[in-house]
């Protein structure tokens, strides 16, 4: 249950491993002939930098757990709206919860962020993000809410000594009318709060320090929900590989951990971008 109450919660915040976003390093204060460092490639909190003006993001992530047979994959496309101030996405989930569950499509989110800072000088930036959840999953098999959900979410980035950058969210999730594996309804709410610290031990390789803990309301019956809680520490590394033509792909590695409620879950997320001009 433990396994299956954690991919649910992945399901919802998979806005959020796809909407993660950039380094501390603003592109207006990098060297014109100098490479990009890597950007936009956070896994599981939000950083609060959108894509670069011309330049589109294909992301891939996958999550397996260790004790059972369930995994999560997303698919994300991030697209700069004019400028980069303005952005749009989409995340779309395929999960596996089962042998009951089986294979299914998840509830796919589309997103919008405002950034605020993090230009030329400016060592801290904040992107609110709205996101409206399309209830595509199945319900009754343990995909999807039932129901249309909204989210927001708002993340601070900000520069430290030591080549140090620190990321912090606060967001929420609202659905009205969800519904469970029985069909019952009922209004579900959850909150989230990330926190995470990335060495920039090089341009092209970073290591990662991430944290999720999550407070989710599940519908358990007619108009009834029950509390859970979540807390996830995830270590992890990312690397950049960079290309004549302007092409970057950066693969990831991390290894989430529960503590607390969470004790005993490990899982393994891989995360692979690709990022070019269009």
């Amino acid at each position: 249950m433990a396994g299956r109450t954690l991919i649910r919660c992945f399901i919802v915040l998979a806005c959020v491993i796809g909407m993660t976003s950039a380094t501390a390093q603003s592109p207006s204060s990098r060297p014109r002939d100098e490479a990009p460092p890597i950007k936009d490639n956070s896994f599981l909190v939000e950083e609060a930098y959108n894509q670069e003006p011309g330049v589109v993001q294909h992301i891939t992530t996958f999550l397996r757990f260790a004790r059972t047979s369930d995994w999560l994959y997303t698919f994300t496309q991030e697209w700069p709206l004019g400028g980069q101030t303005h952005q749009l996405s989409f995340t779309v989930p395929l999960g596996h919860v089962g042998p009951a569950g089986g294979t299914g499509l998840g509830d796919i989110a589309l997103n919008y962020r405002y950034q605020i800072g993090g230009t030329e000088g400016v060592r801290f930036a904040l992107a609110p993000r709205a996101t409206l959840l399309l209830p595509t999953g199945s319900s009754r098999r343990g995909f999807g809410s039932g129901a249309t959900g909204f989210q927001v979410n708002l993340p601070f980035s900000v520069e430290l000594p030591a080549h140090l950058v620190a990321h912090t969210n606060a967001g929420a999730t609202y659905t009205p009318h969800a519904r469970d594996t029985f069909g019952n309804s009922a209004s579900t709410r959850s909150y989230t709060l990330g926190q995470s610290v990335i060495w920039l031990a090089n341009p092209k390789l970073n290591l990662m320090l991430e944290s999720i803990w999550t407070v989710a309301h599940e519908v358990v019956g007619p108009r009834l929900t029950a509390r859970s809680t979540e807390f996830l520490l995830a270590p992890g590394v990312r690397g950049a590989i960079d290309f004549p033509s302007g092409l970057q792909i950066v693969p990831g590695l991390a290894f989430p951990f529960g503590l607390g409620s969470s004790r005993g879950e490990r899982a393994v997320f891989m995360y692979l971008s690709f990022e070019h001009a269009f």
